[in-house]
């Protein structure tokens, strides 16, 4: 989640999941979730653009160059700016909030510290997320 490519949190990610479900192994993943929806918002492609792109470039480097080609341009201190929130997005909703806490418990119901889609991602897919402090 956190690997940038082409300076993107969540691209590769993002390209493995796709991949995963152009091949009908996806398992739990959802593609296009809200957060790829987010990524490609922000960047001025549509989820369709991004899948036939994914399936006509078999290397993540011919996604990446597409993507490249592609992508509305952000100068530095946006994209870092885009980043930032995107990792920092917690649950926006009470029924956003009840999934997070019930995925979350499934993986370690000990992490109450977690807020984050991305820490709650990285911890179910076996990543270090550092223990925050919980401020009560």
């Amino acid at each position: 989640m956190r690997v940038k490519l082409e300076g993107y949190v969540h691209l590769a990610r993002m390209i493995d999941k796709c991949r995963a479900v152009l091949v009908g192994t996806e398992g739990e993943y959802i593609y296009p979730c809200p957060m790829d929806e987010r990524l490609l918002e922000f960047v001025g492609i549509t989820s369709d653009q991004f899948t036939a792109a994914v399936k006509t470039n078999p290397a993540d480097e011919g996604v990446a160059a597409w993507f490249r080609q592609t992508a509305k341009p952000h100068p530095t201190a946006e994209l870092d700016e885009w980043n930032k929130k995107l990792l920092a997005r917690g649950p926006s909703s009470p029924e956003s909030l009840e999934k997070f806490n019930k995925y979350r418990d499934a993986v370690d119901p000990s992490r109450t510290d977690l807020t984050a889609w991305s820490d709650l991602q990285d911890l179910e897919e076996g990543r270090d997320v550092p223990r925050r402090m919980v401020i009560a």
